[in-house]
């Protein structure tokens, strides 16, 4: 308000020093507010979609169950008519919806961390992949950004490719939350669903697999560079089967976002996350961000780091229709030394000192 009072007195005395001295002063009062008013357009657009991820689901679920109760019972009705017909299209890659992939907010999601792909080799649309995404953090953010949205142009990137994000099979038995998942390109990661994308649905396809999977975020915490592959094999067999080439994918700054209390091996807090992990598919966590509106509070926004996905040269793998341990053990060994190469090349561009060391568990 004093600047606002100021800059009018200058243009009450007229001089012309005065005139441009409040014209500066207005537009840096304006930038300043629309700073702010940008920033929390992308502490909304991130909480939106961590909410959707823990919550929409279960709440989705509990009020069409509600409406069942209601007068309006022929709307749950409906629904569930719909989902039966309509149950296996998860299984055959979904229906992504371009519309929801470019929508804005995708880009103020990137812009708060923020998050960006590189590619480093191109890849040929006369051929299948899967993509070894790791480390899988917390949410798996920068799997979803960058592959679930257009934010960072992955189609441009990597033109005539199709990607796919595999992720809990769980979630897409969910009401509406499935079918928000299958707008972005997000599929179950079971046999099924890969089988069918790598041999049903053409070239071009690239199923994203977070291969260390719920084990891998349990020992998700800031500084560490680890990743569960030593013993991940069955992502290997698949694309033997299939003849799909095999791309090492790092996302450096993905165990950065968030801080989670880490309960030691044999503790009754890590033998309930196992239970967990075993019976129901993933592991709870106890993490925290920070606040919606304080950075200095705590919270469920991610804190705001980077995140760059780098991903590696493709391995090209042969077509096998009965794998045996042998070939399956010797292209698990190519594509583990393959990813701590593409840690190693990259590692010092973001952050890390020469010595830091990607440990394979």
């Amino acid at each position: 308000m004093k600047t606002l009072i100021a800059a009018y007195s200058g243009v009450l005395r007229g001089t012309g020093s005065s005139i441009l001295s409040a014209l500066q002063d207005l537009f840096s009062v304006t930038w300043l507010n629309r700073s702010k008013v940008e920033k929390q357009l992308q502490v909304i657009s991130v909480l939106q979609w961590v909410l959707s991820f823990l919550v929409l689901g279960v709440a989705c679920s509990v009020i069409l169950m509600y409406t069942f109760c209601t007068d309006c019972w022929l709307i749950a009705v409906l629904y569930f008519t719909w989902l039966v017909f309509d149950w296996n299209t998860p299984k055959k890659g979904g229906r992504r919806s371009q519309w929801v992939r470019n929508w804005a907010v995708w880009r103020y999601f990137r812009d708060y961390f923020p998050i960006q792909l590189v590619k480093t080799h191109n890849l040929l649309t006369s051929r299948n992949y899967i993509f070894g995404y790791h480390p899988h953090g917390i949410m798996g953010l920068g799997a979803f950004c960058n592959f679930s949205t257009e934010a960072t142009e992955v189609s441009k990137k990597f033109p005539g490719i199709r990607p796919y994000l595999a992720t809990l099979a769980g979630n897409f038995r969910m009401p509406v939350l499935r079918e928000y998942l299958m707008s972005g390109g997000i599929c179950p990661v079971n046999r099924d669903t890969i089988d069918y994308l790598l041999s049903k649905n053409g070239s071009g396809n690239a199923i994203i697999i977070v291969v260390g999977g719920a084990a891998e975020s349990l020992s998700s915490m800031p500084g560490k560079n680890a990743v569960t592959l030593r013993n991940r094999k069955g992502f290997v067999k698949l694309a033997l089967r299939h003849g799909a080439d095999l791309v090492p994918t790092y996302s450096f700054g993905e165990n950065e976002v968030y801080k989670q209390v880490i309960f030691e091996e044999g503790s009754w807090g890590r033998w309930v996350q196992k239970k967990f992990q075993k019976y129901i598919g993933f592991a709870p966590c106890i993490f925290h961000g920070r606040g919606l509106f304080s950075s200095d509070t705590w919270g469920l926004v991610p804190y705001s780091k980077p995140i760059t996905t780098v991903v590696g040269e493709p391995i090209t793998i042969p077509r096998l229709e009965r794998p045996t341990q042998q070939d399956i053990d010797l292209y698990h060994a190519m594509y583990v030394q393959a990813l701590v190469k593409l840690f190693d090349q990259h590692k010092t561009k973001f952050g890390l000192p020469e010595t830091e060391v990607l440990e394979v568990n």
